[in-house]
């Protein structure tokens, strides 16, 4: 899979994993050493994440159901994003991806 910021025509990550299960969601990034240029994480559904444990910052894109941003925050390690409730998944992607592609809260991210 893929993710597109639709609105915006960029593409966010040419790789995305999916973490549907509970086990998966839980892992999420932990116990890699990074997460390189054009992958991502979709986790679903999830409305807050946390980098406890991990080596490396993250953005983060929370989106609906419809998977139109919500909310977007960049992480360092040992943070916690707070709790988005308009949000039903997120997309985990490398520091600095946000920023250059243009997305911004409504736009519509394409995962395919």
């Amino acid at each position: 899979m893929r993710a597109i910021d639709h609105t915006s025509g960029r593409e966010l990550a040419r790789t995305v994993c999916v973490a549907e299960s509970f086990l998966a969601r839980l892992k999420g990034l932990l116990g890699r050493e990074e997460l390189p240029p054009g992958q991502g994480l979709w986790i679903k559904p999830c409305k807050s994440v946390h980098t406890f444990g991990m080596k490396f910052p993250i953005d983060v894109a929370f989106l609906d159901g419809e998977l139109r941003v919500v909310a977007l925050v960049t992480l360092a390690p040992n943070r916690v994003s707070g709790f988005h409730p308009k949000a039903s998944s997120v997309l985990e992607l490398p520091a600095g991806t946000l920023d250059p592609s243009a997305t911004v809260v409504g736009n519509r991210i394409e995962i395919a």
